[in-house]
């Protein structure tokens, strides 16, 4: 089982989750991260890390974010592997708790 990133990353994408990732599971986008199903060892310290607490063991997404375990897979086969911790958007606390945020995900 792996773990997924959800519509609260998006805009906020604080990196903390993936200094602590022993399997490089991460792949970073233009304003969200998203987590590779076959790469996940499902090890929980991500979620731990979270600021954004965006990050869900997959059984365990919010029914209205199933889209994102989707997502996650699909996006982490074309963005680039992420590693190392970067500083946030310098506005991402001004997005966490925002809802619905899908609509403000940018793929390219």
């Amino acid at each position: 089982m792996a773990f997924v990133v959800t519509d609260n990353c998006i805009q906020c994408k604080y990196t903390d989750c993936v200094a602590v990732c022993p399997a490089d599971a991460f792949f970073e986008g233009p304003n969200f991260l998203v987590i590779n199903p076959d790469d996940c060892i499902d090890c929980d310290l991500c979620p731990i890390e979270c600021p954004a607490e965006a990050i869900y063991q997959e059984d365990a997404v919010p029914e209205d974010q199933k889209e994102f375990i989707k997502l996650n897979a699909e996006l982490s086969q074309i963005w680039p592997r992420i590693t190392e911790v970067k500083a946030p958007p310098e506005d991402a606390k001004d997005w966490d708790g925002v809802p619905n945020k899908i609509k403000n995900l940018l793929i390219d």
